[in-house]
């Protein structure tokens, strides 16, 4: 199977936009007259936008002109650079910025009616004595239950600009009636690292999930944290990773290099080259390191898998990344939007760019190479990727890299098809597993809880044949035929991901991981690595 990361379908109201977009966000500002060159062809674009205003037969605004204008000029430049309204920026930026304003819940939806899935800490919800569990039913005096309710429709209901309030009813096991509560909305950290914990008594486990602006302090803070619990050694998590911002991939990577060490180098028509380089802090620079990278770790992610393995400072595992070599920059307009332009490509320290082909106007395509990969084979089989030796480079201790379309590990985890069945597919595609998981740790949190840590739920708690007749009951409702033959391909699977996810309904993502790690083949192959 694809990483067990693919098969969280919590939908977590903070993160809503995951952009794989790197680069240097610097905030400028520019105006029409600043614009340089007002070539002919400028004119021709206005004399068009102002002919069609004064000419077309139906009455068009010139705003929505020149938007769709600015989107389709962006959009055909390369897969990366991008056109962002006004009304969008605020949105995008967020998983950069690390925060967003709002209650501070996660939340799904069942059963048709908003189930809090978590309180965050420090949130304004937790403060106010919002649990895990709650069910929101009415906002701002009107019904939100029952009303086929969609995921954006709660953000943007209960999401707004911090010290505004928001009136909530919320129906609470064991209490009865409507609980009122009124909430002041405030700042939400988006979290970087989404766990950190010791697999054995030296080896410890970083997921990080986004490089941010906060993400180097929850990184250290994790990492001081394992050092302490005796961590040798260090499996860093990038799967699924889309990356983020430059200056972060360097500091990560920086903590793993001895100083001076490249890190990376970009260089654009426009731009001259410029280094970075490790310096002098550091924080892990002689234990024995593994990264783990698949096709969903991008940009910044392959910063990081690129800098550790062309200083051969630590062994790459799992399956080949994504391919994001350009690096953005953000210039914004007087009237909010922005723009984020490819201004230069960024080339990991042997002097490979590992961006992946593409064609102009053909974003779609790029965007699903993914499938393409799985068709040719490549998920399953390390032989079945090949590279232009033209793009062969070789690392100061002679080991081969190449360039050309991501980074390649040094040791290939194949996607596990085998346990595959459209039984299993089924209740990942109808969110069963999750839902199911959801409704059964809430009227069974008290036992739960009472194994006291996520670890010990890990290590001891067995998904039980009774168990099992229950989730499959619960699928029954939705269509889902039990299939007996499938069920025992399959079983394996079923029993981790359900167990996983009742860890998280009570513990998070530290919950979800630490369950998951004991079957996660990439995991194990990096335990075995070090």
């Amino acid at each position: 199977m694809n990483s067990p990361d693919k098969f969280r379908p919590v939908w977590i109201s903070l993160v809503l936009v995951t952009g794989m977009a790197l680069g240097f966000f610097i905030d400028r500002r520019i105006s029409s007259s600043a614009l340089p060159g007002r070539a002919s062809n400028e004119n021709k674009i206005n004399q068009l936008i102002g002919y069609i205003q004064r000419e077309y037969v139906d009455t068009i605004s010139r705003k929505r002109i020149v938007e769709e204008a600015m989107s389709s000029i962006i959009a055909n430049l390369d897969p990366h650079s991008a056109y962002i309204p006004a009304s969008e920026l605020e949105e995008v930026n967020e998983p950069l910025k690390g925060n967003f304003e709002g209650i501070g819940i996660e939340f799904n939806i069942l059963k048709d009616t908003i189930y809090v899935v978590s309180a965050l800490a420090g949130g304004p919800s937790e403060e106010l004595g919002i649990k895990a569990g709650d069910r929101i039913v009415e906002v701002d005096g009107k019904s939100v239950a029952g009303i086929h309710i969609t995921n954006n429709d709660v953000v943007k209901k209960l999401r707004g600009p911090g010290g505004s309030k928001v009136r909530v009813g919320i129906i609470r096991r064991g209490s009865k009636g409507v609980l009122p509560f009124t909430i002041t909305r405030g700042k939400i950290p988006l979290y970087s690292v989404d766990a950190s914990f010791m697999l054995n008594k030296n080896i410890g486990y970083i997921k990080v999930t986004r490089f941010a602006q906060t993400t180097m302090d929850e990184f250290q803070d994790a990492l001081n944290r394992l050092k302490k619990s005796g961590m040798e050694k260090l499996i860093l998590d990038l799967r699924g990773n889309p990356g983020g911002l430059l200056n972060i991939a360097t500091e990560l990577s920086d903590v793993f290099l001895p100083e001076g060490k490249l890190i990376v180098f970009t260089k654009g028509r426009s731009r001259p080259r410029e280094e970075f380089r490790a310096g002098s802090e550091g924080g892990f620079e002689k234990g024995n390191l593994v990264v783990l990278i698949d096709e969903g770790s991008a940009s910044a992610s392959e910063i990081v898998a690129g800098a550790v393995q062309d200083n051969d400072r630590g062994t790459i595992v799992g399956r080949r990344s994504f391919g994001k070599g350009l690096v953005q920059e953000q210039t914004n307009f007087d009237d909010g939007s922005a723009v984020r332009l490819t201004i230069a490509r960024y080339y990991t320290p042997t002097g490979r760019c590992i961006q992946k082909p593409y064609q102009l106007g053909n974003q779609e395509e790029y965007e699903e190479e993914e499938i393409v990969r799985f068709r040719h084979g490549e998920m399953q089989h390390a032989d079945s990727i090949h590279f232009n030796d033209s793009l062969m480079y070789k690392t100061p201790k002679g080991k081969v890299v190449y360039g050309g379309g991501g980074i390649m590990p040094d040791v290939f985890v194949a996607a596990d098809t085998s346990e595959r069945t459209p039984l299993l597919i089924q209740l990942y595609m109808k969110n069963v597993l999750n839902q199911f998981s959801i409704s059964y740790a809430d009227k069974h949190r008290k036992e739960i809880e009472a194994f006291g840590s996520a670890d010990r739920f890990a290590s001891s708690f067995e998904v039980s044949a009774s168990l099992m007749e229950e989730l499959f009951a619960y699928a029954a409702k939705e269509k889902i035929s039990r299939n007996p033959e499938q069920e025992k391909i399959s079983s394996r699977l079923i029993k981790s991901q359900l167990k996983a996810l009742l860890a998280r309904a009570v513990w998070r993502s530290e919950g979800y991981y630490r369950v998951m790690q004991v079957t996660d083949p990439v995991i194990q192959a990096g335990i075995t690595q070090l």
